[in-house]
């Protein structure tokens, strides 16, 4: 297996396949492929094993890509951002964001990872399952934005806006903790909650969290008397938009932080 990456903010990654390797996605991720492409959509496992993976921000099913000769396949993001190519030892896992796992070589197990506390996974604006990835093989990480990577020591702590959270190593703590101030909480713009990140362990941050994206876009739709013949249809995405950046300042997200990886 090759691959290569191509573009900058809306990027792509190409892989080359030898006869009989595969790779898996999630839905909706492949861009091009060649006749050589044989595609086997499935559940990955089984019923439970597709509602679990829904449960995680993933897709109920997954899309095998078996190559039967020279192979070519691609895949790309539905957002902006930085696709992360990671190679994972056998045993090897990482911990991400729901809906960060782009693609994988079949060797790479994808499953649900529960947050041992639960104030972490209510109030950390990124669910209470996570997704985890565990090697062998080489995995593609979809964060969006820019990527900005720290290795923690032993007992460091950072704190985040929960929606900055990409990719973490199993051995960091994840925690949330309220913001101190009632100013800072009521006019900060940060939210009643951050993250806490505790090393030791490598992490992956996202410089745009989705949600950032949904609300400076929503500010430009278009509504008013003006605009009859789509109003109702743009102002309830308007609402819906709205809504959600209340609950994300609300919950941890700082009024935007409630991302996609």
């Amino acid at each position: 297996m090759k691959y290569e990456l191509s573009g900058t903010v809306m990027q792509t990654v190409a892989i080359d396949l030898a006869p009989g390797e595969t790779m898996f996605s999630q839905t909706n991720t492949m861009c091009w492929m060649n006749d050589s492409i044989e595609m086997n959509t499935h559940t990955g496992g089984g019923f439970f094993s597709g509602l679990a993976r829904s449960f995680g921000g993933g897709s109920f099913f997954v899309t095998d890509f078996t190559s039967r000769g020279a192979g070519h396949v691609a895949f790309a993001p539905r957002f902006p951002g930085t696709i992360l190519p990671v190679q994972l030892a056998a045993g090897q896992s990482l911990v991400c964001r729901k809906e960060t796992f782009l693609c994988a070589e079949k060797s790479v197990t994808l499953a649900i990872a529960w947050q041992q506390r639960i104030g972490a996974g209510f109030f950390g604006g990124g669910g209470f399952i996570l997704q985890k990835v565990t090697g062998p093989g080489t995995v593609f990480l979809d964060l969006s934005g820019e990527v900005v990577e720290k290795d923690l020591a032993a007992g460091e702590r950072l704190l985040v806006h929960a929606g900055h959270v990409g990719v973490m190593d199993p051995t960091i703590g994840f925690d949330i903790q309220m913001v101190r101030g009632v100013r800072n909480i009521l006019f900060g713009g940060e939210g009643l909650f951050l993250a806490t990140l505790t090393g030791p362990g490598h992490i992956a941050l996202q410089s745009m969290p989705i949600m950032n994206l949904a609300e400076e876009v929503g500010r430009y739709l278009p509504s008013g008397p003006h605009d009859s013949g789509t109003a109702s249809a743009v102002g309830g995405v308007a609402a819906a938009t709205a809504v959600g950046g209340i609950l994300g300042g609300l919950f941890g997200g700082g009024g935007s932080n409630d991302s996609n990886a």
